[in-house]
């Protein structure tokens, strides 16, 4: 039961994160959305449950994972979901910051002396925004990598590096995030498979 469970959990998560990550990107594009009001409350929310649906999504390429490689391989599991995990608690955080401040300023110049003060209390500008977030990237694909080679080969080649292809592209122009979903999208599909999804753990 609790693996059928995990299985449509799973399923629902590989479709609705990125689905949710382009509407925010879709949002971003509509006038009037990168200030306070309605565009930016609903494309920073989506972006929130979006991220939250990751979780999931890490889970399962950690149950493909674990149970088939060495001690040492599921150490390195442990460590890459570790990051993930870490990257999406910094990326929830600084969404969390962003839906606030829309929701508390007035304007869009008292919008940015909002973030101007958050981002100068100590610590916050590289935990929040620079350095954590990027950790979700870098768990993301440990895990991609590891279910798409060794003893694992759950995945194909060309997950981690559709992964990749999207990220980059979103960060060099985040009018590009639906583009980034869309690859994310691909890269995960065959975790919805419930071939996939419900293969049982070895010992």
């Amino acid at each position: 039961m609790n693996a059928t469970r995990n299985a449509r959990l799973t399923s629902y998560a590989v479709v609705g994160a990125p689905a949710l990550m382009a509407l925010y990107g879709g949002i971003r594009l509509v006038p009037g959305s990168r200030e306070p009001g309605p565009g930016w409350t609903a494309g920073h929310a989506a972006m929130f449950a979006g991220l939250l649906l990751f979780a999931p999504v890490f889970l399962a390429l950690r149950r493909l994972i674990a149970p088939r490689g060495t001690a040492a391989g599921r150490l390195a599991a442990g460590a890459a979901l570790g990051t993930a995990f870490a990257g999406l608690a910094a990326s929830l955080v600084q969404i969390g910051i962003d839906l606030y401040v829309g929701l508390a300023a007035a304007t869009k110049d008292e919008q940015s002396r909002m973030f101007e003060r958050v981002q100068a209390v100590p610590g916050v500008l590289a935990a929040v925004y620079k350095v954590g977030p990027l950790l979700f990237y870098v768990g993301l694909l440990a895990l991609l990598v590891a279910a798409s080679v060794g003893a694992a080969r759950t995945l194909r080649w060309w997950s981690p590096v559709l992964m990749v292809v999207g990220t980059v592209a979103s960060a060099a122009d985040l009018a590009l995030i639906p583009l980034a979903a869309g690859c994310y999208l691909v890269a995960l599909a065959p975790l919805a498979r419930p071939a996939v999804a419900l293969r049982p753990a070895l010992a």
